[in-house]
């Protein structure tokens, strides 16, 4: 990450608290949603997303701020508006935390009953759902970073049962937090589930498994080969002593040695906790030669 001066602490008066107590908190917004009746009007809350779509593209964080506020009086159900107040730097923790529970609410009665029935099985493929889908990722990481991992663990699982597809990549998020968790049963029902999947993420971790019920066998033989397949440069990186520097840059390449760098940073510690594994992918890989290709696309991280 690009570093900075360190950032002061929020004093009391900072944005956040004062301002939330203006807002509508989620009881609030529910009541609203009530009294408009068919939901909220369709009309208001695309001219508040315009603006949000305006506020993403101005750098300055003030001028940004003052949009999603114009965006949330044309309409409070404006999920994006909500998550760009949640994310200035000079909230606390609480506060954070109630700006991304009233996007989440927000972007909820914005779709309302009939929309997710509607859109079930298909979320983010509708460009009504995003808001929604965005908030509630970001929710999730909070209530991660913060240690309530179960909660967050539960959003990715529902989010993935909202879109199978999975647009936001939140499967390998959600493989990480399982690993993280030592539900290993959990991340093999979700390694199962993608079992199909040429992803460096799904196969490094597949050969992982493989070589803890296996050591040397030959089911994990050809885990190593197929995730060899999908990105060279895993076992040298993870072999390093010193600590990987990855920059995030919201962007990796497949089969490149940031995305790798990117699972090692997440991925790293379930194979350092794994006695020799780390040892067994080096030698296993030593004689494998990288196939030669074309370039390959840069995919956004989530």
């Amino acid at each position: 990450m690009p570093t900075s001066k360190k950032p002061r602490k929020p004093s009391p008066r900072a944005a956040g608290g004062g301002e939330l107590l203006k807002l509508p908190d989620p009881t609030a917004l529910e009541r609203i949603w009530r009294d408009l009746g068919a939901g909220p009007g369709d009309d208001a809350l695309d001219e508040a997303q315009d603006l949000v779509y305006e506020a993403w593209d101005t750098p300055d964080g003030r001028s940004r701020s003052a949009l999603a506020r114009q965006a949330l009086k044309l309409s409070p159900f404006c999920a994006d508006a909500w998550l760009i107040l949640a994310e200035r730097p000079s909230l606390g923790a609480k506060d954070r935390r109630d700006f991304l529970e009233r996007a989440v609410k927000a972007g909820e009665l914005a779709l309302g009953e009939d929309g997710f029935g509607e859109y079930a099985g298909h979320f983010w493929g509708f460009l009504e759902t995003r808001p929604y889908m965005r908030a509630r990722h970001r929710l999730a990481e909070d209530l991660w970073q913060a240690g309530d991992r179960d909660a967050a663990i539960g959003h990715l699982r529902e989010m993935l049962v909202l879109n199978p597809g999975d647009n936001q990549g939140l499967r390998s998020v959600l493989l990480a937090w399982l690993l993280a968790m030592h539900d290993d049963a959990g991340a093999e029902d979700l390694l199962r589930a993608h079992s199909d999947e040429a992803s460096t993420f799904i196969r490094y971790t597949q050969a992982l498994f493989a070589f803890r019920k296996s050591d040397d066998g030959s089911v994990a033989r050809r885990a190593v080969e197929d995730a060899w397949e999908c990105n060279h440069h895993v076992p040298t990186l993870l072999a390093r002593k010193n600590r990987i520097r990855y920059e995030d840059t919201g962007y990796y390449t497949l089969g490149g040695e940031d995305e790798a760098a990117y699972y090692v940073e997440e991925y790293g510690f379930a194979w350092s906790e794994t006695p020799g594994a780390v040892d067994w992918l080096t030698e296993a890989t030593k004689r494998l030669k990288p196939r030669l290709r074309g370039g390959r696309p840069d995919v956004p991280l989530h």
